[in-house]
């Protein structure tokens, strides 16, 4: 008997195995740390100052403005920001586009806040800072003592105060936030290098 030869190919398989190079940005864990902490605790201010702003409205019986809820909305966006770059520092995942491009939405929310509290703080007609000024601040004299006069004026000096670190927090976030985006771009060059 002969042996039957085959004129079929034989089927040779080869294995190749692809690595997948994760690319790792550096970033400065400093500098990070403390832009989450100054955001955090700006954005928690807002939230705080301006939900009791809407309680003292409800109290009143009186319309809540629609910049109230916003900026709450804006600040809890940041602290859910904040929250998705702790997720993926965890996951050693935090690339700097994500930060650029949260940093830059958050900014413009920001930034809109903050124009629309200055307007109402320093604006031309019955300004928050002008009706401080002449009634609270400027009340001659102060009122002392356990009345209800010295209850009200210093309700009304604290709500005055309020809506100063409104603004100052206000101002400071969208400061850090392009700040941040500052240091995005600087971990996408350095590394581009």
């Amino acid at each position: 008997m002969a042996s039957v030869l085959t004129s079929e190919p034989s089927l040779v398989y080869s294995r190749r195995v692809v690595e997948a190079r994760v690319h790792k940005y550096h970033w400065p864990a400093v500098q990070l740390n403390i832009w989450m902490l100054i955001m955090l605790i700006s954005a928690c201010t807002i939230i705080g100052v301006f939900a009791t702003f809407i309680d003292i409205q409800h109290t009143l019986l009186l319309p809540v403005p629609w910049y109230f809820p916003y900026y709450i909305t804006v600040a809890s966006l940041t602290v859910f920001f904040i929250l998705l770059l702790l997720y993926l520092i965890y996951q050693r995942r935090l690339l700097p586009s994500i930060v650029m491009i949260g940093g830059f939405i958050l900014f413009v929310l920001w930034l809109t806040g903050l124009i629309v509290i200055s307007v109402q703080l320093w604006g031309p007609d019955g300004s928050v800072s002008s009706e401080c000024n002449i009634q609270v601040f400027g009340a001659s004299p102060m009122p002392k003592g356990q009345t209800l006069e010295t209850l009200a004026w210093l309700e009304q000096r604290s709500i005055c105060q309020s809506w100063q670190a409104v603004f100052a927090f206000g101002l400071v976030g969208a400061v850090f936030l392009l700040w941040i985006m500052v240091i995005a771009y600087q971990v996408f060059a350095d590394d581009a290098v």
